[in-house]
């Protein structure tokens, strides 16, 4: 017995297939990235308590960056070099926001870790 598919499922395969190809070519002719991306950098934010209360949170944000560089002087990821940008928040919840903020809208930054 042979399984019988309808014209809309092959229609529906059609326009996967042609849908994926053109947005595979789209893709690789544009080469755009999205916000802190670029084809040599990648920026990364970090907000952390450097100063205040819980200063002493400040040696992870230390050995994060230290990670970093780490990957940078082994080539960095695909050759593009990770540009890390640590801010002290000094353990303040109205400052944490005003440096996230400025790491996303200033900096455009990719990720925040």
């Amino acid at each position: 017995m042979k399984p019988m598919y309808s014209a809309a499922f092959a229609a529906m395969i059609v326009a996967a297939a042609v849908t994926a190809t053109t947005r595979d070519a789209a893709w690789s002719a544009e080469k755009k990235y999205g916000p802190g991306v670029s084809d040599s950098e990648i920026k990364i934010g970090q907000t952390i308590a450097y100063s205040g209360p819980a200063s002493s949170f400040g040696t992870t944000g230390h050995t994060i960056s230290a990670y970093y560089r780490m990957v940078n002087d082994r080539g960095g990821i695909n050759g593009r070099k990770i540009n890390f940008i640590s801010a002290d928040d000094g353990y303040s919840p109205p400052k944490t926001v005003e440096q996230t903020r400025r790491l996303v809208e200033q900096e455009q930054v990719l990720s925040i870790v």
